[in-house]
């Protein structure tokens, strides 16, 4: 009998997430919701066709922060969010020459074409936007430093 894993199975292991369907997708947007970077982190390797961010990832799934206390506090990882297959990148309401920007990523979102191709759309915070137009759906989602404590010592979050 298999079960699907929880939260709790991967409290303290690195994240190291796949996604090749919209549905994986979702799960990915989760955990990187409110993911924090600065606009130099932004790479785009064309002759591989790969797009990376390096970002400061909110550790969602926690659970310890459904009872915090003295031993759970808010914290973040550096994790890569990386995009197989982009063909042509294209942002709107973000400024790449301002590179004091820090940027906060709200969502990731796929757009797909009847060929199986389409569109990554990752929005950010303040009406920013990356589209990436690619071949397949291919992102991961991998954790690279231990967990710190967030700078803020708070959860994000989003007013109504």
């Amino acid at each position: 009998m298999t079960q699907d894993a929880t939260f709790e199975d991967g409290h303290e292991a690195p994240l190291n997430l796949g996604a090749l369907t919209g549905d994986d997708l979702q799960v990915l947007s989760a955990l990187a919701q409110d993911a924090v970077f600065p606009i130099t982190e932004m790479k785009w390797a064309a002759k591989q066709a790969r797009f990376a961010l390096l970002v400061n990832r909110f550790r969602w799934e926690d659970g310890a922060l459904a009872a915090p206390g003295p031993k759970h506090r808010p914290e973040r990882v550096q994790s890569l969010l990386v995009v197989e297959n982009v063909q042509r990148i294209a942002s709107q309401g973000i400024d790449r020459k301002d590179t004091d920007t820090i940027l906060s990523l709200l969502s990731i979102t796929f757009e797909a074409d009847e060929d199986g191709s389409g569109h990554v759309m990752l929005t950010l915070a303040g009406d920013g936007a990356i589209r990436l137009q690619v071949e397949a759906l291919e992102v991961t989602l991998k954790d690279v430093t231990r967990p710190y404590a967030a700078p803020s010592r708070h959860m994000p979050t989003h007013p109504d």
